[in-house]
């Protein structure tokens, strides 16, 4: 049994992740700036923020995985970043770190381009997207050694899609995962059984990956 803590738990992907790891009996908890009213059973739900780390460590204490699956979109634009790398900074060596980013530092084809750096890339997304593949940057800089993954969902990966656990998925490597209409997505179910599978049998040491159908 892992203890695995998903920072931004009660959010869309951070909710999935954390139903999946009590769905396969890991000790699973919750931080976010709220307790939900509707809990899923085994889930420990606390009260916490990303952007008071000292806070956060202690919170995180004997913790085996810590999962940010925080946007960095709203009130968290800018300042996502730099919390991300005071908390890998400031967690134990032997703590591993999973990042859920967005799509558009996925590649398009292998060698590029990414989707963000496409014509068809919405400028109003522009802003979160660069800070999400800020903190890929930063983790792939990361001399320590410290063992992490990042995942990038499909393009169409959110609440207004949200589909039906399968327990299927395919592992697009660098390359986003489009379906041979040319279509990119992924239900959250199944976007946290991707996550969840990563922990349980890592295939992805200090890499990032893309899921989709």
């Amino acid at each position: 049994m892992t203890r695995i803590a998903v920072i931004g738990g009660t959010g869309y992907a951070g909710s999935h992740i954390v139903a999946e790891a009590a769905r396969r009996g890991h000790t699973a908890v919750s931080i976010a700036r709220s307790v939900p009213t509707d809990r899923v059973e085994g889930v420990t739900y606390l009260e916490g923020t990303v952007l008071d780390v000292p806070g956060l460590v202690a919170q995180l204490e004997g913790v085996d995985v810590v999962v940010s699956a925080v946007a960095p979109r709203g009130d968290m634009e800018g300042k996502l970043r730099p919390a991300i790398a005071q908390l890998v900074a400031a967690l134990p060596d032997n703590v591993r770190v999973g990042v859920v980013g967005g799509a558009g530092g996925s590649l398009v084809a292998e060698g590029g381009p990414r989707l963000i750096d496409t014509d068809g890339f919405a400028e109003e997304y522009k802003p979160e997207a660069r800070e999400a593949i800020g903190i890929l940057e930063d983790l792939q800089a990361d001399d320590t050694g410290r063992d992490w993954f990042y995942i990038h969902p499909a393009g169409g990966f959110g609440s207004w899609a949200p589909g039906e656990r399968t327990g299927a998925y395919r592992d697009g490597g660098d390359v986003l995962v489009v379906d041979g209409d040319g279509n990119s997505f992924i239900g959250g179910a199944d976007f946290a059984v991707a996550v969840l599978d990563e922990i349980e049998n890592p295939k992805h040491t200090r890499e990032r990956f893309t899921v989709g159908y």
